[in-house]
């Protein structure tokens, strides 16, 4: 297996994707933020001191899907043809998922990692008043579909 981001000279590259076919594309991703009984409460009943945590953290998520591309430097733009976020609280942590999709010559798993990830600083930023131990864990992504690579799910 070769890294596609470097280039003969053994520096950083954006991967040429001029001759790629553009395909319909998915990629769901996963996270949680670990947090005590107290504070996952204040979030199940809209008592955060910021406000609405799960409401800011699904724009924040979404955004971020959206200009992943201004984050991770190899990353290419996309036009992004839909984001979606969940919210699954369970017991000790906010369980975080998210789904992309595109029609392109590149995949989106980026973009859904990047939602995750946003959604779930989001989540510490408007909680950390009340609790600074948070944890965010177990980022990660579930499955993809199209493009050259084909499809995958992780094993569990």
């Amino acid at each position: 297996m070769e890294l596609t981001h470097v280039n003969e000279q053994g520096r950083a590259r954006m991967v040429d994707v001029t001759e790629k076919a553009v395909t319909f594309r998915t990629a769901r991703a996963e996270g949680r933020v670990r947090m005590a009984a107290e504070t996952l409460e204040l979030i199940r009943t809209g008592g955060a001191p910021k406000g609405d945590v799960l409401a800011v953290a699904q724009v924040a998520g979404i955004l971020a899907a959206k200009r992943t591309h201004e984050l991770i430097p190899m990353c290419h733009p996309l036009r992004l043809t839909a984001v979606d976020l969940r919210f699954t609280l369970e017991e000790g942590a906010v369980h975080i998922r998210a789904e992309v999709k595109c029609r392109g010559e590149t995949g989106v798993e980026m973009e859904a990692l990047t939602a995750v990830s946003a959604a779930a600083l989001t989540v510490y930023d408007m909680c950390k008043a009340v609790q600074k131990d948070m944890e965010i864990t177990d980022v990660r992504l579930c499955r993809k579909t199209g493009g050259k690579s084909g499809d995958y799910e992780k094993e569990w």
